[in-house]
């Protein structure tokens, strides 16, 4: 793959949410959450068009309010990552990013720091990224997805478990030190081939049991490169999570 391989960032927002519904237009400090997720992507250097993946109008016609790109899509799509594959499937493009559409503090360098894997590694299909767990209710916290990953940074396995389990060391309960307990960061780069060959393939057996859909990649037998980041993001799961984002912003100014 050359590295000025062209990488379009496409954001699955969908209007039905459990918990959340609505989130994508739910409002941070006078603006949608679509929007900041948007603007954060447009910063990222190596992003050359963001669009917004919808299934709802609403959506559809608050990201072009703002000026954003926004498609319409299936209803039908069991998870985000179909979603943007029926997008990608009509662009001319070398790499798909996929970034959530409830993380309105993504840092672009982090979304920079996948695609330049890709750009880097030509024999990679697919990268995404980890930090060090901070916090050690996080490694027991099944909400949080650990990853384990081998000498050359390929994913061995992505759970919700606490993995890897430090046998002696946790005899007493969870450590101090929780440096060498790595969290899964849910942003993915593909190359365009492989996200539409991807989400042509069958659900596998320990994906549908962790509910981990990355698990699926791994059951096929094709490999994920997983890099190491420091760059904190912020996720919106529940209503509660905006006054979290609001006081983040509100400090950060």
């Amino acid at each position: 793959m050359p590295t000025d391989s062209k990488a379009v960032a496409i954001i699955p927002a969908r209007w039905g949410s459990t918990r959340f519904p609505g989130k994508p237009l739910a409002q941070i400090k006078k603006k949608p959450m679509i929007q900041w997720v948007v603007e954060q992507a447009q910063k990222a250097s190596r992003v050359s068009e963001v669009i917004v993946a919808t299934d709802d109008e609403r959506i559809l016609n608050a990201v072009i309010g703002f000026g954003g790109k926004a498609v319409m899509t299936s209803q039908d799509h069991a998870t985000g990552s179909d979603r943007i594959a029926e997008v990608a499937s009509g662009l001319k493009c070398d790499i798909v990013v996929n970034i959530q559409g409830d993380e309105p503090l993504i840092p672009p360098e982090n979304i920079d720091q996948v695609i330049g894997c890709l750009d880097n590694n030509p024999d990679l299909n697919v990268a995404t990224l980890m930090m060090a767990v901070r916090k050690a209710d996080e490694i027991i916290d099944p909400n949080v997805v650990k990853v384990v990953a081998d000498q050359k940074g390929r994913a061995l396995y992505f759970s919700r478990s606490a993995i890897p389990f430090h046998r002696e060391e946790w005899k007493g309960g969870l450590p101090n030190d929780t440096s060498r307990v790595f969290k899964h960061i849910g942003l993915y780069a593909y190359t365009r081939s492989f996200l539409l060959e991807f989400t042509r393939m069958n659900p596998t057996p320990i994906e549908q049991l962790e509910k981990l859909e990355q698990l699926r990649i791994l059951e096929h037998g094709h490999p994920i490169q997983v890099e190491i980041t420091e760059k904190i993001s912020m996720g919106v799961d529940r209503i509660e999570d905006i006054e979290k984002v609001e006081k983040f912003l509100n400090k950060e100014n």
